[in-house]
Parts: C-alpha cells; structure tokens; sequence
C-alpha cells in the first residue's frame, strides 16, 4: 500500500486536474494545429497526464511529450520521449526541437496554470523522506518523487 501522499498531494483533486489538463490540451491542440494524443489519470504513478504532440506537427519532426504531474502544478517537457535528451537546451541544439515549438508549449503550459520543472532538475537525487520502493534500484530522483510510477 502506497502511503498517503506519496501517490497525490493532500487536497488533491482528480475533477480538477482533469480541467486543468484539457485547457492545456486545447492551449497545444490550437497552437500546434493538431490533435494531440492524451493519457489521463495514470495508475500507480505521480503522473496525472501525458500529452503527445505529433512529430507531423513540429517543425523539426519530433514528437514533443508534455508529462503533468498529480502535484499540482508540476509539468515538464522532453523532445521524443522523456530521458532521450538530458534536456530541452540539448535537444534544441541537437536539431530535435525547435525553439518556437518549445515556446508555443511553455506558452500553453503557463497559461493552463503550470509551472515548467526542467527534466535535468528531476534527474537529481530526491533529498526527502522515501517511504516508497520506486522502479529501478538505489535512492529515488525528482523524478521519481513527481513523475514516476510506484
């Protein structure tokens, strides 16, 4: 059993987060000209949502990931896929991404009230209390604390 507030914050809200999440979805929908594909209310995970937007969509024709946390108002970004840049600034440099693609979704992001974690801050050590064994082994990250499954 999963100790209270490890899975969701106190107060959490799924009626809530599930607005928050489609006036973000429209927010990228409308900017990318797209439909993006959506996963909702993720079991066994911090996770609360993972939006995908097209590689069709982009200028650099790379699927953007948008992952929204149960902790409100937690989202971070990744190019292709999470763990496959060290972060947004490597991807663009690499070509993957382009800076307005970027800017379109921190736009959608601020705007639906989300605060942009940068995915190599969730890459380090989580220095809190764990009483959860997260997947992998050794000590759990940021990551693992906001967006990781259990």
């Amino acid at each position: 059993m999963i100790p209270t507030g490890w899975s969701f914050p106190a107060g959490y809200s799924r009626t809530e987060l599930a607005s928050t999440l489609n006036i973000l979805v429209a927010g990228i929908d409308f900017r990318f000209a797209t439909t993006c594909r959506i996963e909702r209310d993720i079991q066994d995970s911090a996770q609360y949502g993972r939006i995908e937007v097209p590689e069709e969509s982009t200028v650099c024709g790379t699927r953007i990931v948008v992952l929204v946390s149960k902790f409100k108002p937690l989202a971070m970004v990744a190019a292709g896929n999470p763990g496959a840049f060290l972060s947004t600034d490597e991807a663009c440099a690499e070509g993957e991404l382009d800076p307005s693609d970027l800017d379109m979704i921190k736009q959608a992001l601020v705007g639906s009230g989300h605060l942009v974690v940068p995915e190599e801050l969730l890459m380090n050590r989580y220095d809190g209390v764990a009483h959860l064994r997260f997947h992998g082994s050794g000590e759990p990250y940021w990551w693992d604390r906001f967006f990781g499954s259990f």
